[in-house]
């Protein structure tokens, strides 16, 4: 272990004195990246000097076990020497996960999109409490959510809507959330009872910097409309709504939030950055995922991850097999649990695969 911490530490220091190099710091896509790297590396390095402060310990109480003339010091040795047995271990597998190559993407905000699938209104809805239980979820962790764009539901919810979080370590920890979630309840609007099956989709963009995605303008049509609110009416008489769309690709990118012509075109630019941006991702992640074989992260947004059954008061998340009774503070953004399990899941199959390497 101290060998790869020898390495780790070779970098540490030779990314220490680049970000302080006048070139570097002028470059912000190399001077972010390597800011990053910068902070993942200390924490290798914190655990490192834990790491040897353990292994000296042990070293030491081993000698002192053995000299055995001192009967006083021998005693404290052996505790000494117990502390240390347990510490290793456990440090030994918090570096080993910290040793797994980071997904530079983690650390971005992201840009999340539900869409109602199959089940008419009753997906609508369904499509409104994901947002809800998001909201909550993400206002939990302290951070920001901003509305894009929607199109609201018949009999309320939403048949999409987009929005920005932004925060810590964002686009890390919702990324598991992508892909087809499932509800089982007795509709609202149902006389006899019945339970139904819909569904929502939901899309996770990290979202793109300036610097990951040049957009020549010469490539984008930019429409002005009237912002619309429930039932299609016109909510304002001035066209600040924005369409963006992306002649190359095909790729729409919307904003009617804001009251702004120019605060929704600057949202709409970044939503369609994002989408750039995550088509070039979607191949690698692809990839990726053929080669580890995970089901946690594969990126196939057909794939169905999630059941909500009401009436067993049910979630089961499909990719790790993991059932909880505790459909009402889920619902109510209580994902966190969740997210740690998959995570687990992520960690374990990726050191897995840096094992099989080695």
């Amino acid at each position: 272990m101290l060998d790869k911490l020898q390495i780790v530490k070779q970098r540490f220091d030779e990314v220490s004195d680049l970000i302080i190099q006048p070139d570097i710091i002028t470059d912000q896509k190399r001077y972010v990246e390597l800011n990053k790297e910068y902070k993942d590396l200390r924490l290798l390095m914190d655990k490192r000097e834990q790491y040897i402060e353990y292994t000296d310990n042990l070293a030491e109480a081993e000698a002192i076990i053995a000299d055995g003339s001192d009967a006083e010091m021998v005693e404290m040795a052996k505790m000494q020497y117990d502390e240390a047995k347990e510490a290793i271990p456990k440090l030994d597998d918090e570096i080993r996960v910290l040793l797994i190559p980071k997904d530079p993407q983690d650390s971005k905000n992201a840009v999340v999109e539900l869409r109602a699938g199959t089940g008419g209104d009753e997906a609508s809805i369904f499509a409104g409490d994901l947002f809800r239980m998001y909201t909550k979820y993400c206002e939990g962790r302290g951070w920001k959510v901003d509305t894009v764009d929607y199109s609201e539901g018949t009999n309320g919810g939403f048949k999409e809507i987009q929005f920005e979080v932004t925060g810590n370590d964002v686009y890390g920890t919702l990324k598991f959330e992508a892909g087809v979630h499932r509800v089982q309840r007795v509709p609202q609007t149902e006389t006899q009872g019945r339970v139904h099956t819909s569904a929502a989709t939901v899309m996770v963009f990290p979202e793109a910097e300036e610097f990951d995605v040049e957009i020549n303008p010469k490539d984008v049509r930019i429409d002005f409309f009237c912002s619309s609110g429930p039932g299609g009416q016109s909510v304002n008489t001035t066209y600040s709504a924005v369409r963006l769309t992306h002649v190359p690709t095909g790729l729409v990118a919307q904003c009617q939030d804001q009251k702004s012509q120019h605060k929704n075109k600057e949202k709409a630019f970044k939503v369609l950055r994002s989408r750039l941006y995550d088509m070039e991702l979607a191949k690698k992640n692809e990839e990726d995922a053929a080669l580890r074989g995970t089901m946690v992260t594969s990126g196939d947004r057909s794939a169905k991850i999630r059941t909500y059954n009401y009436s067993q008061g049910r979630v089961t998340d499909h990719r790790i097999g993991l059932t909880l009774y505790d459909l009402q503070n889920i619902v109510n953004g209580d994902i966190q649990k969740i997210i740690d399990e998959l995570q687990l899941a992520d960690n374990t199959e990726k050191l897995k695969a840096s094992d099989e390497h080695l």
